[in-house]
């Protein structure tokens, strides 16, 4: 019912013209070639060192990265309270100068 129409590769209609070469075959032969193989990678060995120095590093990073995000935590906070204390401050000011 659907068939795939496959297209077909005109003949050229002009001369065509080549480099002719004496080490190439005029008609390629067509062999089959293996399938190309994956490389073979070294395992990796992780000796006991390694692994503490996999860890140590893996904890060091973690500290920091938490150092970092609580003291931006606690910067905002005291940012926060800082507006909170001066929007009293600033409301009771507005509030005696409204009562005088």
């Amino acid at each position: 019912m659907l068939r795939p129409k496959i297209p077909t590769n005109p003949l050229p209609t002009g001369i065509v013209t080549g480099t002719a070469r004496s080490d190439v075959p005029a008609v390629p032969h067509q062999t089959l070639a293996p399938a190309p193989t994956a490389p073979v990678r070294p395992t990796v060995q992780l000796t006991p060192g390694a692994v503490v120095a996999v860890i140590g590093g893996g904890t060091a990073v973690v500290l920091v990265v938490g150092a970092v995000l609580v003291s931006m935590l606690l910067a905002v906070a005291v940012t926060a309270a800082s507006l909170a204390i001066s929007a009293l401050v600033i409301r009771s000011l507005v509030a005696s100068q409204n009562h005088r």
